[in-house]
């Protein structure tokens, strides 16, 4: 069985795989975009972290394989739920991880609700082609509508969620991870996710947990186990 990852970020790529390697064992083969020659870019303009999940994973779909992707952000509760799907720019189309985290610095500086949330959405689309039999309960009838009606694609979407609490620290912590991890802080931990370990942010983080959701219910998922 052979998933593509869609996404070129190599940090996540890593870290997506190491998930996945984890959960489905060696019986899945992980693909990236580059290893099935998709050269275009992907635009990103969903509403959600859903839709936009279901986008970038229509990309390998439309090549008839198996697509699967993630879309992730930071919402804070002080700004209404910004950064959300914009956290990868925040600050601007090309933005830095550090000209994002000043920002959202700037943004904070006078509010006292630190309050905030990592939240990740990991989409399969899998092409009615492949011919592979479904469970209908776990799929999503409204994606699937959406992405027949926008590309073309006749497949089964389904989706797996993960959330993780925290706080938006005042000053950054740790070297580790990327994006807001130095500012993001974990009361349950004690630290921010770029002082954990990378296998202490796996158990904890938005990602490990929808990739948990993904890994115990993918065989659910198909009538005819894979793994």
């Amino acid at each position: 069985m052979e998933f593509v990852l869609a996404s070129r970020n190599k940090k996540k790529i890593a870290e997506m795989n190491t998930l996945l390697e984890k959960f489905c064992g060696e019986s899945v083969k992980v693909l990236s975009l580059d290893d099935i020659g998709y050269n275009g870019d992907i635009e990103e303009d969903g509403q959600s972290f859903e839709e936009n999940s279901v986008i970038k994973a229509c990309a390998p779909a439309k090549k008839g394989y198996i697509g699967i992707a993630d879309d992730s952000g930071l919402c804070v509760d002080a700004l209404g739920g910004a950064p959300g799907v914009y956290s990868a720019r925040y600050s601007g189309e090309d933005a830095t991880d550090a000209e994002n985290n000043e920002k959202l610095l700037r943004e904070l500086e006078k509010e006292d609700n630190r309050k905030a949330r990592f939240k990740t959405v990991i989409s399969l689309v899998i092409p009615k082609s492949l011919g592979l039999e479904i469970f209908h309960h776990m799929t999503d009838p409204k994606m699937e509508e959406y992405i027949l009606k926008r590309f073309g694609i006749d497949a089964h979407v389904c989706s797996f969620f993960g959330e993780c609490e925290g706080k938006i620290l005042r000053e950054y912590r740790g070297d580790g991870g990327f994006g807001y991890d130095p500012l993001f802080f974990v009361p349950e931990k004690g630290k921010t996710f770029s002082e954990l370990s990378a296998e202490e942010k796996n158990e904890i983080s938005h990602r490990g947990r929808a990739m948990r959701c993904f890994g115990n219910n993918i065989n659910n998922l198909f009538e005819v186990s894979i793994l």
